[in-house]
């Protein structure tokens, strides 16, 4: 007969085994449970239409996976300016952002092709490229150097905003210093356009604007609005010089760690999101101009348009050396229904 010492410890071993099965199959039903959590790194401020459509793509990617996939949105350059992020995502160091083509470029030279001066008609002549095969093209030319590409977000036309002086004609630029975007092809459309351009980040620009260290700026309505740039530059001229669409990137490092499954369904609401976002810009540009002209914004259209796209024509000819087959194509797609 087993004596009681050695009952007592074969309960306690059986006691013990049963408690970490009830804990393994615990442990299995939180991995099962367990939200992923990325970042989204966004340089607008939160009220930003693309950075309310940052948003409302991470509500909608936790509802459809179950909250699988969780992403969190950091506004107003929080984890840095977007040249710098977009290296970040590149090296894996940030999991999404929303970003504009114009720091993609020195890494996708191809991406300097969607953002030549005056190249489109108008905006819808530039949803037509980015929903056709072209746009396909650039995301996957994306991808070779390490971005993986979501969606196209819409980002207005750019136009010159300017501090004291006026632009309304091709002459008023000349001499001026002007507050670009970081990258080759807007410095090649300041010397085509005879005029100074100084290469800074975007969140440079209020500083440099109420110190008068440039002349002016270019940006579109809604930047020019919530970053408060019109508060020391009041003179805002319409040429629409310059579309520049946006993409939300991902990681592939990002990528590799969301199951097919999940993935496929954070493409499918990227992609919904498009149509969120451009409605909230169309929107807000609307709202935009009443309310700039109500703060004493001077809204100005060019005397003469077309002396501004004759200026930049080198610049599409430089450009059409290599890629003359593809702009040909975006150009041929201006008109169509």
């Amino acid at each position: 007969m087993m004596n009681k010492k050695l009952m007592v410890w074969l309960i306690l071993l059986i006691t013990i085994s049963l408690i970490l099965q009830g804990c393994s199959s615990e442990q299995k039903n939180l991995k099962d449970t367990y939200s992923q959590t990325f970042r989204l790194a966004e340089s607008h401020p939160s009220d930003h239409p693309t950075a309310k459509a940052d948003v409302e793509f991470a509500k909608r990617v936790e509802e459809e996976t179950d909250g699988r996939i969780k992403i969190v949105v950091y506004f107003d350059k929080s984890l840095g300016e977007e040249k710098d992020v977009t290296k970040e995502v590149q090296f894996g160091a940030i999991d999404f952002s929303r970003v504009s083509i114009a720091p993609m470029a020195d890494i996708v030279p191809e991406m300097y092709v969607l953002q030549l001066p005056f190249l489109y008609a108008d905006r819808e002549h530039m949803w037509r490229v980015l929903n056709s095969e072209i746009g396909d093209y650039m995301i996957d030319a994306a991808a070779e150097h390490g971005f993986i590409g979501l969606t196209w977000f819409d980002a207005g036309a750019r136009s010159f905003y300017t501090i004291d002086k006026p632009i309304t004609k091709m002459e008023d630029l000349e001499g001026m210093s002007i507050r670009l975007q970081e990258n080759k092809l807007m410095q090649d459309m300041a010397d085509a356009m005879n005029f100074i351009g100084e290469g800074r980040p975007y969140g440079e620009v209020f500083s440099l604007l109420q110190q008068h260290e440039v002349d002016g700026a270019e940006n579109n309505f809604s930047s020019y609005l919530t970053a408060s740039h019109y508060q020391v530059a009041k003179y805002y001229t319409m040429d629409e010089h310059q579309r520049v669409p946006e993409l939300i990137i991902a990681s592939e490092e990002a990528r590799a760690s969301i199951s097919d499954e999940d993935w496929a369904i954070i493409m499918s609401v990227a992609k919904e999101t498009t149509e969120y976002q451009k409605q909230l810009w169309e929107e807000m540009e609307i709202e935009a101009k009443e309310k700039l002209v109500s703060e004493g914004v001077i809204m100005l259209e060019p005397d003469d348009r077309q002396s501004f796209v004759d200026a930049v024509a080198p610049i599409h000819e430089k450009y059409a050396e290599e890629y003359g087959d593809l702009i040909q194509q975006i150009k041929a797609m201006a008109y169509e229904n």
